[in-house]
């Protein structure tokens, strides 16, 4: 599922990579046996690579990390939850268009750097 813009958090790294990062971070939880995870991954990793210098996309497979998945009330995946300087600001739940992810990303984007 990773790209080679995408960073996969563990239980271990996820506090340093997600809630210690500055800026916004978009946290992908999903899981290999979600047909619909599968249709987001590749939205997730062009729009990683289009804002690479501004955000950071981590994904975290919810079969493996499942104390993330509890930690944020994780009920369906695939879930978006999006940090800005480490707090959750929004969640986005199920097959999200791409123009709805980006349009969050730009609102965000403008807060952070704005």
């Amino acid at each position: 599922m990773l790209g080679e813009h995408l960073y996969e958090a563990t239980t271990a790294s996820f506090e340093s990579m997600v809630v210690e990062a500055p800026g916004l971070v978009i946290v992908d939880l999903w899981a290999t046996w979600c047909g619909p995870c599968q249709i987001v991954a590749p939205t997730l990793e062009v729009l990683a690579k289009q804002y690479a210098e501004t955000l950071r996309i981590v994904t975290v497979d919810i079969t493996e990390q499942p104390e993330i998945a509890t930690k944020y009330a994780v009920r369906s995946v695939p879930t978006l939850l999006f940090f800005v300087d480490g707090q959750v600001v929004e969640r986005l739940v199920g097959t999200v268009p791409r123009a709805d992810i980006e349009a969050r990303i730009r609102h965000y984007l403008g807060e952070v750097v704005g």
